[in-house]
């Protein structure tokens, strides 16, 4: 799938909804409220790179590339170098064996060095106007400090390690693995070593003037280092230690950190990164996730019940009248391909168990269990390496909006479910780390931890597991895991019972209670 962005429309956002923003806290407390400003966090997709020139302008500025989406952002969701995340697996298998444990065995397309190979292959042109490949994150860090140099700029450990290829202790891949892979991608780091990256949290440098007016912020405040959405989002709901966070927008994202004085955690299959520094100053950062959530019910809706006038709270109205196996349905998640555990692009969904008599909330009903069945998986993946999950705290905004796919999370996973109080995590968290970036004596806090403490909270009400729920569930996922393991893996299971199997649980599920 091909994703592109106009790499300005981050620019005029950025202005627009920081404008958007002090006009409400001036109209909440004041015009002098703004001056209580110490800092600014940066949250962003990634892997999203752009093409940049020597003055860290997008080249898609330029009139020869304004209409070619070779030079426009890249954005995450992207899978078009597929291929060359292929051939970047097999060699690394073989030669980087230590960076590949790192991002779990599989490398993705959706990450930036086979996005970067991709991009110097099949757009020569643009390849050659390009200066730097840089960070959606990265871009907007050096944008509003007034960096006008690619060299100059500081990149993030975030985007480096989680997509970059970035080892901990050994850096980024050597040049004899770049010039095995494809000598375009050893002539591109030759003249464009990459400067070792920072933790979020530390300071990139002060708000320049010309932003500073752009914006409406005082000049010279601290710009934190950037850090990826999902791992800001993560620091915005709170996690530590044994808190997994999972942060449900679009696609899902789950997070959990490690202490390092333990070491790195073993390499865990599907995994997209083991990273120090990237979540948690001082703790390992460990991040898989789901390529489709709200995208696949948002799909369902508009194609198939939205031109009959049924939206999702009607669905959801339907779909709660069920109990769990009821519908005799089973889906596979996978219509944006698989993240993790299995890292395939290429992989599609699957509904198994229709009949003439199934109707659309049932299928409904059917997608948002399949995506807890594929939460799971990654549960388990995570808790075998010997890193610990004791709870969970949800965030984002399908998290905010659907209370029955929250039990069906609960009932599945068997882990009490907790939200987070902010509906923004992904801006608490930028702002946590702007005020880390201050510091105490600039009116922040001088750890991530201090920040957190004083700047997050959970919702009172949690979503408990309900154990007739959880057993059906439990019946229901094994058939799940089968159908993952069959048509995810070289694998030669027998599924000639399961669509029996559902029918039996569809028709035990009818009985009234006993």
């Amino acid at each position: 799938m091909l994703a592109r962005q106009a790499p300005l429309d981050y620019e005029e956002a950025l202005i627009s909804s920081t404008r958007a923003a002090l006009e409400l806290l001036a109209e909440s407390r004041g015009p002098s409220a703004k001056d209580a400003i110490i800092g600014i966090g940066i949250g962003a997709t990634a892997s999203t790179p752009i093409p940049v020139d020597e003055n860290m302008r997008p080249i898609a500025q330029q009139p020869e590339f304004q209409d070619d989406p070779a030079a426009m952002a890249w954005l995450w969701k992207d899978h078009t170098a597929h291929e060359e995340a292929d051939e970047i697996t097999r060699l690394a298998a073989q030669r980087l064996p230590q960076h590949l444990d790192r991002c779990g065995g599989t490398y993705s397309s959706e990450w930036s060095l086979a996005k970067l190979l991709r991009f110097l292959r099949t757009a020569p042109a643009a390849a050659a106007a390009a200066a730097d490949w840089v960070e959606l994150g990265d871009f907007l860090c050096g944008t509003l400090t007034g960096c006008d140099r690619p060299e100059r700029l500081t990149r993030n450990v975030c985007a480096a390690g989680h997509k970059g290829f970035y080892h901990d202790s050994e850096g980024p891949p050597p040049a004899e693995f770049l010039e095995a892979l494809d000598p375009l991608l050893s002539d591109w780091f030759a003249s464009r070593p990459p400067s070792p990256p920072q933790a979020a949290g530390s300071r990139s440098g002060g708000l320049c003037g010309a932003w500073a007016e752009k914006l409406g912020l005082p000049a010279g405040i601290p710009v934190s280092i950037a850090a990826i959405d999902a791992h800001v989002g993560a620091i915005g709901a709170g996690i530590r230690k044994g808190r997994l966070t999972k942060i449900m927008g679009t696609s899902g994202c789950d997070m959990v950190v490690h202490p390092a004085d333990s070491g790195p955690p073993p390499s865990i299959s599907g995994l997209c990164g083991i990273v120090r520094d990237s979540i948690i100053p001082g703790s390992w950062g460990l991040e898989a996730g789901q390529s489709a959530l709200g995208d696949i019910f948002g799909w369902f809706v508009r194609e198939f019940t939205a031109p009959a006038g049924v939206g999702h709270e009607e669905l959801t109205r339907q779909a709660e009248t069920l109990r769990p196996g009821q519908t005799g349905l089973l889906a596979l998640d996978w219509n944006n391909g698989n993240r993790s555990i299995l890292a395939n692009p290429r992989l599609t969904g699957l509904l198994l168990g229709q009949t003439l008599q199934t109707r659309p909330f049932e299928v409904y009903r059917a997608l948002l269990e399949a995506t807890a069945f594929g939460a799971r998986i990654i549960i388990e993946q995570i808790r075998s390496s010997g890193v610990s999950v004791d709870e969970i705290v949800l965030c984002g905004g399908i998290a905010e909006k659907n209370p029955l796919l929250l039990q069906i999370y609960a009932d599945v996973l068997g882990i009490p479910l907790k939200l987070s109080a902010a509906k923004q995590t992904c801006a608490l968290g930028a702002a946590i780390f702007a005020a880390v970036a201050a510091g105490a004596e600039g009116g922040g806090y001088d750890t991530v931890e201090e920040a957190q403490v004083a700047m997050t909270a959970l919702k009172e009400e949690t979503f408990e597991p309900t154990e007739p729920n959880q057993k059906a569930y439990d019946e229901l996922y094994c058939l799940y895991r089968r159908l993952h393991d069959a048509f995810g893996t070289p694998s030669e299971t027998d599924l000639s019972d399961v669509m029996k199997s559902l029918s039996e649980l569809r028709d035990k599920a009818a009985l009234p209670p006993s």
